[in-house]
């Protein structure tokens, strides 16, 4: 089978392209050459976290990999066979839990048991989204692609100590994946707030909360609920303080858009609640059906599903376009096309003849 080669220069030139690269590699099983990994970072190459995420795909498909070092700046990865069953994956201090999810899920989808997962790291840290979106905004909206998991939090963990511990559950599809075409996000039905805080005082997550609705209640007027994470001192498993908070709508269109924020030391709780509450405003304002950061998570799913699936996104993003050009590498036989700028709202289609294991 001929080797697929990337240049992780291209689009966003980060982790990214190394995550979608390795998802779709284990996925069809084709072989992959990626340089120029990060290279337009600062510190260019694998850093820890990112050599986690090669790693685990490694495991997950007995594969061999070349050159996985940190620092690196070119790999080779040639996957075996597609592997399921209990498996436990260590990122080491903050490294964001939910990035690794979103590079493993496509291939145990597509494994012949069931997969459970221990991921060890972090789960609310900047750059990445917290675990609060992949549960209440990313699974749902799987969901829409006949794609259903299960995510639990056994705890969080926060930059720089990290400790988080999450469980994913996943089942292989039944099923193939369905094609969705969802443009507008229709009416708004229910809006929810989680909030959380470890290790820092219960006021902290109710600020948070609160500067969420002072930004929401009057510009989207429906039912909200809202959900305070707290643990008294004596009784808080965590290993050092962190907050953030989640913010995501229910529309009659049936998707679920999402805002969020996490806080850092010096960074009040009210200005948490508002950048989360700004992000999920921009986005619920533009209409379309889903918000900025599912337009990239979608893309796998896109080009795996047999058939055209168009979804309008409140940003057409750096990350979503480095997305597409990665799935194209894998299966090129798909078409795309894209109405709309860069970073302003936008209809994603694509066409594909889908996947099958």
């Amino acid at each position: 089978m001929s080797i697929v080669e990337i240049d992780g220069s291209f689009g966003e030139g980060g982790g990214q392209i190394l995550r979608y690269a390795l998802a779709f590699s284990a996925l069809t099983l084709k072989p992959l050459k990626i340089y120029n990994i990060r290279a337009k970072r600062d510190n260019p190459g694998l850093r820890p976290q990112h050599l986690t995420a090669v790693k685990a795909i490694a495991k997950l498909t007995n594969g061999e990999v070349e050159s996985a070092y940190v620092g690196s700046t070119s790999l080779v990865f040639k996957p075996r066979e597609r592997l399921c069953g209990e498996f436990d994956f260590d990122i080491g201090t903050a490294g964001s839990i939910s990035l690794v999810i979103q590079a493993i899920l496509p291939v145990l989808l597509h494994a012949d048991c069931r997969s459970k997962v221990t991921l060890r790291g972090g789960t609310n840290v900047t750059w990445s989204p917290p675990i609060d979106y992949m549960i209440h905004v990313f699974k749902h909206n799987l969901k829409l692609f006949n794609i259903d998991l299960d995510i639990k939090v056994k705890r969080r963990g926060h930059y720089p100590r990290g400790g988080g511990i999450v469980e994913l559950t996943v089942t292989p599809l039944k099923e193939p994946i369905k094609t969705v075409s969802i443009i507008n996000r229709g009416k708004p039905t229910s809006l929810h707030v989680i909030s959380h805080a470890v290790k820092l005082p219960h006021h902290v997550a109710k600020r948070q909360a609160d500067a969420v609705l002072r930004v929401l209640r009057n510009t989207i007027n429906v039912e909200y609920s809202v959900e305070l994470e707290t643990y008294p001192p004596e009784r808080d498993p965590h290993l050092g303080p962190g907050s953030g908070v989640l913010v995501y709508l229910d529309t009659s269109s049936g998707t679920r858009l999402g805002g969020d924020s996490v806080g850092e030391k010096g960074k009040p709780a009210e200005i948490v609640g508002e950048e989360a509450a700004r992000i999920l405003l921009e986005d619920y304002e533009t209409g379309m059906a889903f918000d900025r950061h599912m337009a990239d998570m979608l893309i796998p799913y896109m080009f795996l599903a047999k058939g055209t699936s168009s979804v309008g996104v409140a940003r057409v993003t750096l990350h979503a376009i480095t997305a597409i050009e990665v799935a194209k590498a894998f299966i090129p036989s798909a078409s795309v096309t894209i109405q709309g700028d860069l970073d302003k709202p936008g209809i994603i289609t694509v066409t594909s003849a889908g996947f099958s294991s």
